[in-house]
């Protein structure tokens, strides 16, 4: 694999952080009660002499606050799941077809709190391509993939001011969110590309290693 050079994700002062609210923002007490816990499937492949980072775009549907955003294939835990990584495997069967035994999993990252109250595992794993992937058209609206050398790009990612509202117990916030810019017409903001940004750090730190092809 050709060496990435990732220094910059760690040096560069907003765009690593556990939450989409700054610790200078606190969180209110009664807000602990509402936590839910889930967890992402972050899914790897080599294509073309390079490696993939496989991402959804949801459904489009107005009772879901991620609604049309790009994601991970994921989703909440159940009382049946054994831990994080298991919510990971089964969310990604549901979702885009992902038969749990074709994933290599290779680790997971530190836990990422959303502003809507999920505290998010995201798991790590090398997938299969190619695959006959199908999206579940209640909640997957695309399937698609963005080389990870793009992705490692410092020039692709910016900061930018963005309004939150926040569950009533909060009030709306001018937060810094994180941005991709645009690839293939896709839009990697927020919540995803942090936890993106999260992935490359721990791949310069060697937490998580790629085979090297």
């Amino acid at each position: 694999m050709t060496e990435l050079s990732l220094g910059w994700v760690s040096a560069a002062e907003g765009l690593l952080q556990p939450s989409d609210v700054p610790a200078s923002e606190s969180m209110p007490a009664d807000t602990e009660s509402n936590i839910r816990l889930a967890s992402v499937l972050i899914p790897l492949f080599w294509h073309h002499d390079e490696w993939h980072v496989l991402y959804i775009r949801r459904v489009e549907n107005p009772r879901d606050s991620h609604s049309g955003q790009v994601a991970f294939p994921g989703g909440r835990r159940d009382q049946t799941d054994a831990d994080a990584t298991a919510v990971a495997l089964r969310e990604a069967d549901e979702e885009i077809g992902l038969a749990q035994s074709e994933v290599r999993v290779l680790g997971s990252l530190a836990n990422y709190r959303t502003s809507s109250d999920y505290d998010v595992t995201p798991v790590v794993g090398i997938v299969p391509w190619p695959y006959p992937y199908q999206p579940e058209p209640a909640e997957v609206d695309r399937i698609f993939s963005i080389p990870l050398k793009w992705l490692a790009n410092k020039h692709h990612v910016d900061l930018r001011d963005r309004a939150f509202r926040l569950p009533e117990s909060r009030k709306k916030l001018e937060l810094k969110v994180v941005y991709y810019n645009r690839y293939d017409g896709e839009l990697l903001w927020g919540a995803t590309a942090r936890m993106t940004l999260s992935f490359l750090k721990a791949l310069h730190e060697k937490q998580i290693v790629l085979d090297h092809r």
